[in-house]
């Protein structure tokens, strides 16, 4: 499953340089993993169960500055059941000016689920698995 966002980037989103601050890519990418699951079944099952998902890494690219009145598009994926692991699972996000084919920045996201309860990371069990399958396949 892929979903994608526009945001318009504002005066406030810039540095001393007048270029998107670095800071604000790791909230762009954030909107939009948000955005992915709102929608998702999947993301509601787990609530109930008091499962989150919790960023443990972030790797990113820088590779074009953004600017004020620029509009830009954040596209987000789901890593393929392959690359969902045991504990880990991956969101590979790439950051487009709009209309364009130019790539502002990519990350990709590594995230564990969380029991609320024990306050641990858990294991992908074949359940949840199975609902990142469904999700995969919208």
């Amino acid at each position: 499953m892929s979903k994608e966002i526009k945001i318009k980037v504002r005066g406030y989103h810039l540095d001393g340089y007048q270029h998107v601050n670095n800071a604000r890519y790791l909230e762009f990418f954030e909107e939009a993993r948000w955005a992915f699951f709102e929608e998702s079944d999947a993301l509601k099952t787990l609530q109930k169960k008091n499962i989150m998902f919790v960023v443990v890494n972030v790797n990113i690219n820088y590779r074009y500055p953004a600017s004020v009145g620029q509009t830009i598009v954040i596209k987000s994926k789901l890593q393929t059941l392959a690359e969902v692991g045991s504990k880990t699972s991956t969101f590979k996000q790439t950051i487009y000016l709009e209309n364009t084919d130019t790539i502002v920045c990519d990350a990709v996201v590594t995230f564990v689920l969380f029991d609320g309860k024990t306050q641990r990371a858990i294991a992908t069990t074949e359940e949840i698995r199975e609902m990142f399958v469904g999700e995969l396949s919208n």
